[in-house]
């Protein structure tokens, strides 16, 4: 995106001069033109336009889509919306995106081309119902559909936080119960032990790994360090991820409750999209696309070249065998019944409940594990000292 300075000429012929944001010279051309202006000539005065580093998250953009649906509902224009967004919005960034959106929208840009201005901000879902609301003339009925869409994605994204937060105290728990019994409990009962002897059983490996974390904790650390980057690079590499992702809704147990939640999620933006209009293939790469899941972004290539050979969405779904058979049966009974959106909404209603519920049921599945892990690693340690205690006795005794 550049700035251009632009001299043009209106229906009259008077000639306009200004400056405007655009991606070509073309771009800049059509821009006008839809002002009823004609391009004369052009230059770039800015390379590139800098845009603000920031993100909506989900739930900023479920805030964001219920205040611009409810003043669209109450007969105040688009433009006259976000200004009042605009002037209310606390958060410095978010304001300037804001300010950003509205000046283009009265410059005379659709509300989409601002949004695709704004790069990184604004999810790809929505800019795409946005861009479909404006197409059909609904866009009143679409933001709130999108802020439904939000709200309910940003209730997952919290339980997922409060099932994951027993867990991870546990984890930092174990860490430190484990680091504490190495650093300063077993060096304790190692000074108890006469001096010369060699160390009894576990002690002595322990001992080892107990003289490591205490004299040289900066190898520890930096090895930990170039661990974490070293896992984080080759979960990058295509080949791995798709094999991590495909694991993900394979593994027993886990991967049929990973699939529930993809179903609810699926099922909500599907229908969603379906709703506003949107072409049915685009409505699949885009739901598919809100998974974050290249093994399931590689079954789907299949769906949707059936569905472009004509094939049914609930015939080309079944093949790949992803979603559980009452799933598939609803998106049938929806095409058959010409309410596929209606019926997807249900279905996705029913799928939260039980996504909320497979939460619950992988977390319970988390906890006992980490809780025996914690437990075999206190008895191994336990079961170095016992044997110190011991001789430390004897010693004492003799």
């Amino acid at each position: 995106m550049a700035v251009f300075s632009y001299v043009a000429t209106d229906l009259s012929g008077k000639v306009k001069r200004g400056t405007e944001t655009a991606e070509t010279s073309q771009q800049l051309a059509e821009l006008l033109r839809g002002r009823d202006l004609f391009l004369n000539r052009s230059e770039v005065v800015q390379e590139k336009v800098q845009t603000v580093k920031y993100k909506f998250k989900t739930a900023k953009l479920a805030i964001f889509c219920r205040q611009l649906s409810a003043m669209l509902y109450s007969g105040i224009n688009l433009v006259r919306a976000l200004h009042i967004l605009m002037t209310q919005e606390e958060n410095k960034k978010a304001k300037e995106v804001l300010r950003n959106v509205y000046e283009e929208l009265q410059r005379g840009r659709s509300f989409t081309e601002t949004l695709e201005m704004n790069e990184g901000v604004f999810p790809d879902l929505f800019i795409g119902m946005m861009a479909a609301g404006e197409s059909s003339g609904n866009l009143d009925m679409i933001v709130d559909r999108v802020a439904d869409h939000y709200a309910k994605e940003n209730k997952l994204i919290n339980t997922v936080k409060k099932s994951l937060t027993y867990p991870i105290i546990l984890g930092v728990l174990m860490v430190v119960i484990v680091l504490a019994m190495f650093t300063l409990i077993l060096p304790s009962f190692i000074s108890m032990f006469p001096e010369g002897d060699e160390l009894p059983g576990l002690a002595g490996p322990m001992m080892a790994i107990s003289d490591f974390l205490t004299s040289k904790w900066y190898i520890a650390i930096g090895a930990t360090v170039v661990i974490v980057i070293t896992i984080r690079a080759v979960m990058r590499i295509p080949g791995v991820r798709l094999g991590i992702d495909k694991f993900k809704i394979t593994m027993p147990k886990i991967g049929k409750l990973v699939r529930i939640i993809y179903t609810a999620r699926f099922g909500r933006t599907m229908a969603n999209l379906f709703a506003s209009g949107m072409q049915m293939v685009e409505c699949i790469e885009k739901s598919v696309g809100t998974l974050n899941n290249k093994h399931l972004l590689y079954l789907f290539d299949d769906v949707l070249n059936d569905i472009k050979r004509g094939e049914p969405l609930s015939a080309a779904v079944a093949k790949i065998d992803v979603f559980d058979g009452m799933f598939t049966s609803t998106i049938y009974i929806g095409e058959e019944s010409g309410r596929l959106d209606e019926i997807l909404t249900k279905a996705a209603d029913f799928y939260d409940e039980e996504a909320d519920a497979a939460l619950a049921k992988l977390t319970s599945m988390i906890e006992p594990v980490m809780i025996i892990f914690m437990g075999g690693l206190v008895c191994l340690i336990l079961a170095s000292i016992f044997p110190l205690m011991y001789g430390s006795f004897e010693g004492i005794a003799g």
